[in-house]
């Protein structure tokens, strides 16, 4: 009997408690509406406008050079001279190494001296056939003999040259695999020179971004490096094929600068301006509420402000694009949002 007693007790005084905190609530918020809380808040509108702009796309890459090779060996020998150092700007056409080329040289000689024999031959051939001294078989032996010295000539001759390793295209030496002395083979890597006085910029763009891109396209390229240079440049290839996460190779090209100089592997920021510029709504930034993912905007009607879901299509400019929620013409507040409910009422202050 005695617990039953205690729980009725205890059952009357969590309903009391109810009843006061109620109470006290209610005192609350009549003392909020006689102090002035709920009073019109003043704001300022903007019509929603139709116009044609469009929005800039931001993107970020890093820089590649233009060409990177590995000079490599045409010919097998020990190397007899070194003229590179790792560092060093090169021109094309300049060697910067060679290979022993003793042997090829006398090869070249006596290519030469047997070529010069077996011209005089074909000449007095020529003569004799012409007083009727030698056959015709006679004649195109000979004939077909310096033919042959001329080609092994040319063979010799390229023999030598292949023994001076020279620059394929001007650029730097970023590598070096050899060093005076050592023997080495054809085909055997003696240098890696890269070509930076154009740079490619690879890019990967989302699928979101990757429609709006075109193959001559102009950009804005700015790094870190050099805080308020800008340097211009062009879109040379957007892929038609992305990856298992919805990425898609870009590449763009700026020209390299003498003043500000860039390096390979230069992270960029890339600025693509008045992408699609397109008709359509758009509403100053400020008067979005929430995020451009969950956006929202108050709207004034009938002297109260009224909150509106919309959608609208992000950019790094000023205005955003309406994509769904208003229409033209209405008013949408762009300062005092922050005292701003559902429904509550609102007055007007012209600019």
């Amino acid at each position: 009997m005695k617990k039953i007693i205690w729980i009725i007790v205890i059952v009357i005084i969590i309903i009391a408690a109810v009843l006061r905190l109620k109470a006290n609530h209610d005192k609350i918020n009549k003392s909020n509406a006689n102090s002035g809380i709920s009073a019109i808040v003043n704001v300022n509108v903007i019509q929603v406008e139709e116009k044609e702009a469009g929005h800039t796309l931001n993107l970020t890459g890093s820089l590649y050079p233009e060409s990177e090779l590995n000079i490599a060996a045409q010919a097998q020998g020990e190397i007899t001279s070194l003229n590179f150092e790792l560092g060093q700007q090169k021109s094309k056409g300049e060697v910067i190494a060679t290979i022993d080329s003793k042997l090829k040289q006398l090869a070249v000689d006596n290519a030469r001296i047997s070529e010069a024999k077996l011209k005089r031959d074909l000449e007095r051939t020529q003569n004799l056939f012409n007083g009727g001294s030698a056959t015709e078989q006679q004649l195109d032996e000979a004939r077909n003999a310096y033919e042959s010295a001329k080609i092994q000539l040319e063979q010799a001759k390229k023999q030598l040259s292949d023994a001076s390793i020279v620059v394929p295209v001007s650029g730097i030496i970023t590598q070096k695999f050899v060093e005076m002395g050592d023997y080495i083979n054809p085909g055997s890597p003696v240098a890696t020179l890269i070509d930076i006085s154009k740079l490619k910029i690879k890019i990967n763009a989302s699928e979101a971004n990757v429609y709006q891109l075109h193959k001559g396209d102009k950009i804005a390229v700015t790094t870190e490096i050099y805080p308020g240079i800008q340097f211009l440049g062009i879109i040379t290839f957007v892929s038609d094929k992305g990856d298992d996460s919805h990425n898609y190779p870009v590449e763009a090209e700026i020209i390299n600068s003498k003043q500000n100089p860039l390096k390979a592997g230069t992270f960029v920021n890339v600025k693509i301006n008045d992408i699609n510029n397109v008709k359509g709504l758009f509403i100053p930034r400020e008067a979005l509420v929430g995020s451009t993912q969950d956006a929202s905007v108050y709207v004034a009607e009938n002297g109260k402000a009224a909150l509106r879901k919309i959608s609208v299509l992000n950019s790094a400019g000023e205005y955003l694009q309406v994509l769904s929620g208003l229409a033209k013409g209405e008013k949408v507040v762009v300062t005092g949002q922050i005292n701003l409910v559902d429904g509550k009422e609102i007055n007007i202050v012209e600019n």
